[in-house]
């Protein structure tokens, strides 16, 4: 007789401390840069750890793996839940990591509790969310969503001189599947939340209801490069000190639209970078977030009209050309509304919130019903070796995920 599925803490715990083995830093970190040495390490691990859960394991194309616990019903398109293995350079143990490791907890705690399920379970490892060893980031999802062809991530040169498809193909992760094929019934990402405001509120579970639209643009400002000991102030072209003024500018902006603004300038390049020369040339990148996109709009045309006018201002020349522009994206609200209710019932404390950073499921939105869950880490810290979260958090989080997959999977055919 089966019981009631639950997962288990220690189990998740320990395999999430064993995978944080590969790539290991020596702050506690992890570096596993996409179809690299050590993110092939860690995917063969995710296999065999699949494989001896009775999971079926594919490949598609671009290297995206599937996990698939089978369902009595083999013609039902898949309940499906994973993120991403690869990490940033100085990644944590969690970020991306826990969401796929909770997807195969999930499969090993129905095993365990002898739970078959109408529609099968897929867990996914999404290549390449990051970004860090070869462009696009996103890359898996991107090409599963239709965003990208399979031609474009194959071609894509990696920091190491090869081509992602000769990483593929030498790693052993080149599939024939193409991605976007496999029909999915709904996809959950778990993720830690890699922010500060559940841990803040005291909330164990994030029901994420939008990811927010997100707009780059490259500025850059031209004055004159001239002498710093014999050029009045009043005689100067500066541009280092006009783009001073419009960072200030576009942070104060921001500051007094709403708790949802979010104007980050974190990339600063200035021309000809001398100590004894007054900057000619500064350009540096303004990321906007927003989660409505008429907001997101209006913020960006004030802002580079602010820009403009300081340029004007100060005798500067100014460029702003777009870079990024991802609208806003509401989730479904099907799937919110089980894991809102699915954490009530089982009694984990909850919020909505919105996730400010990009993620894979907003890509696999575009092609199935999707949702995210979010669960605290400490001091919002993430993308960075310190990253941490507890097991009990952890755990909640995929205890919500198991039963909010089991309500789909469960349920009568969407077909």
């Amino acid at each position: 007789m089966s019981v009631a599925p639950t997962v288990s803490r220690d189990r998740l715990w320990d395999t999430l401390m064993e995978m944080g083995k590969i790539g290991a830093l020596s702050n506690g970190g992890c570096n596993r840069a996409a179809l690299g040495s050590e993110d092939c390490r860690g995917r063969d691990q995710f296999i065999r750890w699949c494989r001896d859960a009775g999971c079926q394991v594919t490949l598609d194309a671009v290297g995206n793996i599937y996990a698939r616990r089978r369902g009595r019903n083999a013609t039902r398109p898949s309940v499906a839940t994973g993120s991403h293995l690869d990490t940033q350079p100085h990644g944590g143990k969690f970020d991306g990591i826990y969401g796929v490791l909770a997807g195969l907890e999930v499969v090993r705690s129905l095993n365990d509790a002898e739970v078959e399920t109408d529609a099968p379970i897929d867990v996914v490892c999404w290549t390449n969310e990051e970004g860090v060893r070869f462009s696009p980031p996103l890359a898996g999802s991107l090409a599963f969503a239709g965003l990208v062809d399979v031609g474009t991530v194959h071609n894509a040169r990696t920091l190491d001189g090869t081509t992602v498809a000769e990483d593929l193909r030498s790693g052993g992760f080149l599939g024939t599947e193409l991605p976007g094929s496999r029909a999915l019934d709904c996809f959950i990402e778990t993720h830690i939340e890699q922010g500060p405001i559940l841990e803040a509120r005291n909330k164990t579970i994030g029901v994420v209801t939008h990811i927010v639209g997100i707009r780059w643009s490259i500025v850059t400002v031209t004055g004159l490069d001239s002498h710093a000991g014999t050029t009045p102030m009043d005689k100067r072209r500066d541009a280092l000190l006009g783009a001073a003024a419009m960072i200030t500018t576009l942070n104060q902006i921001a500051r007094n639209q709403d708790e949802f603004a979010r104007l980050t300038v974190g990339k600063l390049q200035i021309t000809p970078n001398s100590g004894a020369t007054i900057p000619g040339q500064a350009v540096f990148v303004c990321d906007l977030r927003h989660p409505d996109a008429a907001i997101l709009h209006s913020l960006e045309q004030r802002m580079h009209a602010a820009m403009r006018a300081i340029a004007s201002e100060q005798g500067l020349q100014i460029s702003i050309e777009r870079s990024i522009d991802i609208a806003p994206l509401r989730f479904s609200q099907d799937l919110i509304d089980t894991i809102r209710s699915t954490a009530n019932e089982l009694g984990y404390s909850n919020m909505d919130m919105l996730s400010g950073a990009g993620h894979d499921a907003m890509n696999v939105a575009r092609v199935a019903p999707t949702a995210m869950i979010f669960v605290p880490c400490k001091n919002g810290l993430s993308h960075n070796e310190a990253e941490s979260a507890t097991p009990d958090d952890l755990a909640a989080g995929a205890h919500t995920l198991m039963h909010a997959l089991l309500a789909r999977a469960q349920s009568k055919s969407r077909q």
